[in-house]
C-alpha cells in the first residue's frame, strides 16, 4: 500500500507519520526532507516499507549515510516529480482529435459543438499550444 504524507513543518510530518503508517505500507512520499527522525520514525511505523519518495529538489540534502544505510535494508529512497499547478481538463487525445479534425477543415464553431468543449477554450488549443 501506498500513502502519501504532506505538511508544513517536521512536527505536523512527525505526527502525521504516526496516524497514518502501519505494517500494511511499502511505499511512503513525504513532501519535506527526510531528515534522519523523519527516516526513523516511518520505519518504526512502517516496518515493511520498501521505498521511501521525496521531491527531487530535496533529494540532494538527504544525508548520504542515511541513503546507504536505508539502502543496506533493502529500502529505496528516490525522488518523486508530482506535477504542480491545476490538472489538465483535456487529455492529449482530445488535443490530437481536435488538431485531426482541423486538418479535416472543420470550423471551430463545428468542433466545439461535437466535443462540447466552449469555443473560446477550443480556439486557445488550437492556436496557444
Amino acid at each position: 500500500m501506498r500513502v502519501e504524507i504532506k505538511a508544513r513543518n517536521n512536527e505536523e510530518l512527525l505526527r502525521k507519520i504516526d496516524q497514518l503508517l502501519d505494517e500494511e505500507v511499502t511505499e511512503v512520499y513525504v513532501n519535506l526532507r527526510p531528515t534522519k527522525e523523519i527516516l526513523v520514525r516511518i520505519l518504526e511505523n512502517a516496518p515493511n516499507v520498501r521505498v521511501i519518495g521525496c521531491p527531487p529538489s530535496l533529494y540532494p540534502k538527504v544525508s548520504k549515510k542515511a541513503i546507504h544505510a536505508l539502502s543496506q535494508m533493502g529500502i529505496k529512497l528516490i525522488p518523486v516529480a508530482y506535477s504542480r499547478g491545476r490538472p489538465k481538463k483535456y487529455d492529449e487525445k482530445t488535443l490530437v482529435l481536435i488538431r485531426r479534425m482541423v486538418k479535416q477543415g472543420k470550423k471551430p464553431k463545428e468542433i466545439s459543438r461535437e466535443l462540447n468543449i466552449p469555443l473560446r477554450t477550443l480556439y486557445y488549443m488550437i492556436n496557444g499550444r
